[in-house]
């Protein structure tokens, strides 16, 4: 059947190609698309009756899901205990919990349904900032103190454990680490920071069960599912270890013909092994049409909101202390050098501008020792960059990848406690990346914040807070604008642009098929367009009705 020619109409079709921007039928061969443009076009592909299927539809590129993580898919065997309401793959709604009281009744209900007494009970999604105070070792004590409790923030860069799992992590108050946090007095918290802490847990308690995805294929479809719902057909899975058994994962899992997206998965580039890069090359040899290795992922700082990611001068706007280097600078140089030598595409997390400067800086350094053309290391997050680092980022031909629903989620909060007034209206700065010529994306971090390409573009469009506040006017971009972002603008980022992000002549045949126009809509309705389903390969895929 895919090696068929099939023709279809539809109502309209968005192609992101400047050279037949709009359409209303494509034809699709072997997966891919043979053309697009008006019936009389197309004819000479094939005298067969028009496929009417998607005649009512409106089709853009799928959308590219630059920034996310298949763990999204092990998320929600857990327990949500973030402030904002979430949708499950299976479409339940999931209230929000807006104090610790609440948070503490969900794990009790929670603990009350576990079985064997050494099973960790594991919260996920939870954020200090919207409630009244943060979470110590003495409110999990609460819950139980005889099993291992633990709830992972909403930024994926703290981890609060109770007092069980201190004691099984062997942590006294003599222990010295930065990555163990206290309060303002010296106290031990319960809270553990980025790759570190979160290693700490898992050697004490044998994982939180969080990120590994290699015993749970049912996982990685979960997470296909949630992506395909929103009109995504690829995503990343953006720090992963990569392990034998999570890749014959990947392996298994998209080689079905019913999986619905590309997977794009990034080696965590600070792994110990002495061969990574060689390794690295290994899994190349198994990429396919649904599955590609060869990114590398760096982390150099944490989260703005969780008080880790590193700021230049003043600082945070509460007087908090500068953040964590996950990554030191010098340190980075040496990475970036490494894996830019190999050939391979670097991604580098960089919330606070001084990481970003540190990255920038370690791309000049290697590139003054070996130079590169195209070489796309983009930089993610990279959510309060100045104008002048963006004009470094276009002279270093580097990407980047911005965090624009962080606007809505945390806009109000970066305003009032973490960036103030001047810095927050420049976050996640999309027009000055247009002004400046930087190729740039949009992304969600899921499970960071759920997976919905046309949620990220009307925040970068519109700039509202969770207040209805406009947060920077000024960096506000046009739908289609944003609308490239999430398909040709992600493609980019990702060395993909060949195959995927427009509808056009030999890429694959990857729509997203939507009953609205977006073009035509409100902006501020951007987000609430209806998502029908996608077609991959030239297979299509209705989303799932609830």
């Amino acid at each position: 059947m895919l090696d068929e020619t099939v023709i279809y109409k539809a109502r309209k079709i968005i192609t992101m190609n400047p050279d037949r921007p709009v359409a209303t039928h494509v034809a699709v061969r072997g997966g891919r698309i043979l053309g697009v443009g008006s019936l009389d076009d197309l004819r000479g592909w094939s005298k067969r009756d028009v496929d009417m299927t998607l005649a009512d539809k409106v089709l853009m590129p799928g959308m590219v899901e630059g920034h996310s993580h298949a763990f999204e898919g092990l998320v929600w065997d857990h327990t949500y205990v973030g402030s904002y309401e979430r949708r499950d793959p299976d479409g339940k709604a999931w209230p929000g919990v807006g104090t610790i009281e609440a948070l503490i009744a969900r794990l009790k209900e929670a603990e009350a349904r576990l079985g064997s007494p050494d099973q960790t009970l594991t919260g996920w999604g939870f954020d200090p900032l919207f409630v009244e105070r943060r979470l110590t070792a003495a409110d999990l004590d609460r819950v139980s103190t005889t099993r291992p409790v633990v709830v992972q923030h909403a930024s994926g860069h703290i981890i609060n454990a109770n007092s069980l799992v201190m004691e099984k992590a062997g942590i006294t108050p003599s222990t010295n680490s930065e990555f163990i946090l206290r309060d303002s007095e010296g106290r031990l918290t319960g809270e553990f920071a980025g790759q570190v802490g979160r290693f700490m847990l898992a050697k004490a308690i044998g994982g939180t069960g969080l990120a590994d995805l290699g015993d749970r294929p049912d996982a990685v479809r979960r997470f296909a599912k949630a992506a395909q719902m929103t009109g995504v057909t690829t995503a990343t899975d953006l720090h992963n270890d990569l392990s034998e058994k999570t890749v014959e994962t990947f392996r298994s899992v998209t080689a079905e013909d019913d999986f619905p997206i590309r997977l794009v998965p990034a080696f965590r580039g600070t792994h110990t092994r002495e061969d990574a890069v060689a390794y690295i090359g290994s899994l190349q040899r198994y990429n396919s049409s649904k599955l590609r290795f060869g990114l590398v992922k760096l982390i150099a700082d944490g989260s703005i909101q969780g008080f880790t990611a590193r700021l230049r001068w003043p600082g945070y706007f509460n007087g908090s202390k500068n953040g964590l280097w996950y990554i030191a600078p010098d340190e980075l140089k040496g990475l970036v050098k490494r894996y830019h030598e190999a050939g391979l595409q670097v991604h580098i997390h960089t919330n606070g501008d001084e990481a970003t400067e540190a990255a920038l800086d370690a791309i000049e350094h290697v590139l003054a020792d070996v130079p590169r053309r195209d070489h796309r290391h983009t930089l993610q997050h990279c959510q309060m960059a100045s104008a002048a680092q963006f004009r470094r980022m276009a002279a270093l031909g580097v990407c980047v990848n911005l965090f624009a629903n962080h606007i809505y989620y945390w806009g109000d909060a970066h305003l009032a406690h973490t960036m103030g007034p001047d810095r927050a209206d420049r976050l996640d700065a999309c027009a000055t990346a247009l002004a400046t010529g930087v190729p740039f994306a949009m992304h969600s971090d899921a499970p960071v914040t759920p997976i919905g390409p046309l949620f990220t573009a009307w925040c970068a469009v519109n700039r509202k807070t969770l207040s209805g506040r406009v947060l920077g006017a000024e960096q506000r971009i046009s739908v289609m604008d944003a609308l490239r972002a999430m398909t040709l603008g992600a493609a980019y980022t990702l060395k993909m642009d060949a195959d995927i992000g427009s509808i056009e002549v030999g890429k694959f045949a990857d729509f997203a098929v939507l009953e609205d126009d977006p073009t035509e809509v409100n902006p501020e309705a951007l987000k609430d367009v209806r998502v029908w389903g996608t077609v991959v390969g030239g297979r299509i895929f209705p989303a799932p009705r609830t």
